[in-house]
């Protein structure tokens, strides 16, 4: 179960990568991958594209750890760990490569609120 716990955590963070990349890449590099000429609908397909590899790996992290499939969490469970690596992820991504955001006092005290509903999520 661990390691299936461990496999699932690890493909949400691939996926979640990729979904970050698709939705806010873009705003970063769209001038430097040559699709702003293309206009909307280049940004749309791009974001498409990548969103697809956020989905090769979602599919599989939650047949892994879904309760269901013989995975350790629950679908509730399963959504909370998604919605936290989310956060972690996206927090990474904006501080590192988009390094006009910084973390803030009420961003810290956000996640801490985060790491609470994971642990009553968790609670038996």
């Amino acid at each position: 179960m661990l390691l299936c716990a461990l496999a699932t955590i690890a493909l949400l963070v691939l996926s979640n990568a990729f979904m970050t990349f698709a939705w806010y890449g873009h705003l970063r590099y769209s001038g430097q991958l040559g699709i702003e000429r293309f206009g909307l609908v280049g940004i749309i397909l791009s974001s498409w594209l990548i969103a697809l590899f956020e989905y090769v790996f979602m599919i599989p992290a939650n047949r892994i750890g879904y309760l269901g499939s013989g995975g350790p969490f629950t679908l509730f469970q399963l959504k909370v760990i998604q919605e936290a690596v989310n956060l972690v992820v996206f927090t990474v991504i904006a501080v590192a490569v988009f390094k006009s955001q910084h973390l803030a006092w009420n961003h810290v005290v956000g996640f801490l609120l985060l790491l609470a509903a994971v642990y009553f999520f968790f609670r038996a």
